[in-house]
């Protein structure tokens, strides 16, 4: 299984927004070319059939413009990644999640249901609002069914909300509080559920129609009711701790806790959370110290700081330095170096981050970040979001390796470095530092003149694009320099050199 999530509540952010962050990575040995696209209404389907599962749903007459990064070669579907809507409403699709035999055993998965494939595209361009899309995609979970676990994040200007499969046709969502972060890395993660809240209120949890008599039917309910012991209660670090003792507990009861999910899964949220939760004593030198294999790591956390995009980022390329299993490290116990699976990974295809911006006029309030490959080798950038084409070098991918395309450019890039770790390391830090720090620049400007210029509607595609164009001039000319010195490096350390330059 693959990717990693990363959700950011609007007072948990630097800047207001709601943030919200997925690697799409491959399954292992594979590499999935990426590209960035707009889908303008006369291009959505009005009736879709998925290419793996064979299903036809009819869709609505009223489609809105939307982003999306899907694949390059359209051999298996659309895939349509994450995106942003003309109504400043975003999605990702989808973080591939666990389940247990209990639960599938209850509700099997549909062979013909819809699956990550599908799911962008079935619901993006109908939704306006972030609850909206948690309450369409639950009814076709409910009509349809699914071939296999996804997470969904949804996102306004206001609100995150998270969504969980649970077996082929029930579902979870919960809302994001507004003070935290949520790290979701492959695994079942919601864990406390509010049921009462679901069928009441639904302020902040939504779920599919007939749960309770799913859970109680199929005895699912693994919580143990009791008071929890002072220790417990300190190292909780929860507000309303004896409370949140007494909700059902979802990640119990539809999730997983298998050996794999403690090389696989678990490390990936324990390394995030022990970065943007610093205090030393939860995570070493503590009685109740967490540990990377850990099945418990609380789903929402507030965090020590506010998150800037540049941690983000830093985070869906974490290899764990700092710790003796990064696999480029230099120190430590080397039995234990690349023991857990990184969230930097070979076969990252891309990174997106979806920013909303509550400061900013509607026109320009959203920002889709965007890079491609290995996230430890390459560099994130944003663009607006009110265009009709996308650049050439985002959208030109195919299966042909070119220079041309920003895809194969860091492909070329992360392979040759990876192999010169140590030497290359400067240079991608660099890089990386450079093209972030002119993005910002960049935005800030057309921002500015955006509101300096009263830029009218009749003018905001060609505004946005031309901003766009310098935003990917920049990254072109940045990364084919940095090709440029990994080359080299790499090819002075190649190992039939020979060093006699006096002979």
């Amino acid at each position: 299984m693959a990717c990693t999530t990363i959700l950011v509540g609007k007072n948990a952010s630097y800047d207001g927004s709601t943030l919200v962050a997925r690697n799409h990575d491959s399954n292992s040995g594979e590499f999935m070319p990426q590209k960035f696209v707009v889908v303008k209404p006369e291009e959505q389907p009005r009736t879709y059939r998925s290419f793996i599962s064979k299903v036809e749903i009819d869709l609505p007459d009223n489609p809105m413009r939307y982003t999306a990064v899907p694949n390059a070669i359209d051999d298996v579907g659309i895939w349509a990644g994450c995106g942003i809507n003309e109504k400043n409403i975003a999605m990702t699709a989808t973080e591939t999640i666990t389940s247990n035999e209990r639960v599938q055993g209850a509700d099997p998965l549909v062979e013909n249901g819809i699956g990550e494939e599908d799911i962008t595209t079935l619901v993006l361009p109908y939704i306006n609002s972030a609850r909206e899309g948690v309450l369409r995609l639950g009814e076709l979970l409910e009509k349809y069914g699914t071939y296999e676990m996804n997470g969904i994040a949804f996102q306004d200007i206001d609100e995150i909300w998270w969504l969980e499969t649970i077996g082929g046709h029930h579902w979870i969502a919960r809302r994001v509080p507004d003070n935290a972060y949520v790290v979701m890395p492959n695994q079942q993660g919601i864990d406390e559920f509010d049921l009462d809240d679901a069928f009441g209120e639904k302020k902040e949890h939504l779920c599919s129609v007939d749960l309770r008599e799913f859970i109680a039917n199929n005895h699912l309910d693994l919580s143990i009711k009791r008071e929890l012991t002072d220790n417990e209660l300190d190292y909780l670090h929860k507000k309303d701790k004896k409370k949140m003792n007494e909700l059902f507990n979802a990640r119990f009861a539809f999730g997983s806790d298998a050996d794999s999910d403690h090389t696989y899964n678990t490390p990936r949220a324990w390394v995030i959370q022990r970065y943007l939760n610093r205090d030393g004593e939860l995570w070493e030198g503590h009685a109740f110290a967490t540990k990377p294999s850990d099945n418990d790591l609380e789903w929402a956390r507030e965090p020590d700081r506010k998150i800037t995009i540049e941690d983000i980022k830093y985070l869906l390329s974490n290899h764990y330095q700092g710790t003796e299993y990064d696999p480029y490290g230099k120190y430590g116990d080397d039995s234990k170096r690349g023991m857990y699976r990184p969230i930097g990974i070979n076969r990252n295809n891309f990174l997106g981050i979806t920013q909303i911006r509550p400061y900013m006029p509607k026109e320009i309030r959203s920002l889709q970040w965007l890079t491609f490959g290995s996230n430890i080798f390459n560099a994130i950038v944003p663009f607006y979001i009110n265009i009709n084409t996308t650049p050439d070098y985002m959208a030109n991918t195919t299966a042909k390796i070119s220079t041309d395309s920003y895809y194969w450019h860091n492909r070329l890039i992360a392979a040759l470095a990876d192999a010169h770790f140590s030497d290359c390391s400067s240079h991608i830090e660099r890089y990386q530092n450079s093209v972030q720090s002119k993005a910002h620049y960049i935005i800030n400007k057309f921002d500015a003149e955006f509101e300096s210029n009263k830029i009218t509607n009749d003018r905001l595609v060609s505004f946005s694009e031309k901003a766009n164009a310098e935003m990917t001039a920049m990254l072109e000319t940045e990364t084919i320099d940095l090709l440029d010195k990994v080359l080299y490096t790499a090819s002075c350390n190649m190992k039939n050199g020979f060093n006699r330059s006096d002979a």
